[in-house]
């Protein structure tokens, strides 16, 4: 399974994504506004979720690499929502990339291709996004895609405590009959 763009391929995991994705996890920058993986083990965990989630359903944050240059350069992908809310059951578009690879569209043409892949392939009705409140570069990038948001659908991440600034998210929606 491998989806194409321009510059990109998304594509399963391999060991050899292990030691990037875990010095990408590393990068305080990168992870400001994700939930930490602090650990070489964390990092790993967060991986075979992916496997395994790809397993079940056909899909995951896929590991992302550059078609010129074959060099890992983070994930991106969809994933079904693991947490009950408002929303849910529901898949959302997401993506993480290091640092290097910030600014430079790379976000956004992947996350297109994913969204393609989930109405075309999937047909699913709806994709969401989720990030926290702060996070302006995410919410930048759902704009970009075309998503919608509607304050009302704003929530607390159940997974996260009280008190953590990641706590509170905006939900951004894209409906199959509005993308372009």
């Amino acid at each position: 399974m491998q989806v194409l763009t321009q510059r990109l391929l998304l594509r399963p995991w391999t060991d050899s994504d292990r030691p990037p994705f875990a010095e990408m996890s590393r990068d305080p920058t990168v992870m400001e506004h994700l939930r930490p993986l602090a650990t070489r083990e964390a990092s790993d965990a967060w991986i075979d979720f992916q496997i395994n989630h790809q397993s079940a359903h056909g899909f995951c944050l896929w590991a992302v690499e550059s078609r010129a240059f074959g060099i890992f350069m983070g994930a991106v992908g969809l994933s079904r929502i693991g947490f009950v809310a408002g929303f849910t059951p529901s898949v959302e578009v997401g993506w993480r990339l290091a640092r290097p690879f910030w600014g430079q569209g790379f976000a956004v043409e992947a996350a297109r291709a994913s969204i393609q892949f989930g109405f075309d392939e999937i047909r699913l009705a709806e994709i969401v996004a989720h990030a926290g409140v702060r996070n302006v570069r995410s919410r930048h990038v759902m704009t970009r895609l075309g998503m919608s948001h509607d304050s009302a659908d704003d929530f607390d991440h159940p997974r996260i405590p009280e008190g953590d600034p990641l706590r509170r998210q905006v939900l951004y929606r894209l409906r199959r009959e509005v993308w372009v």
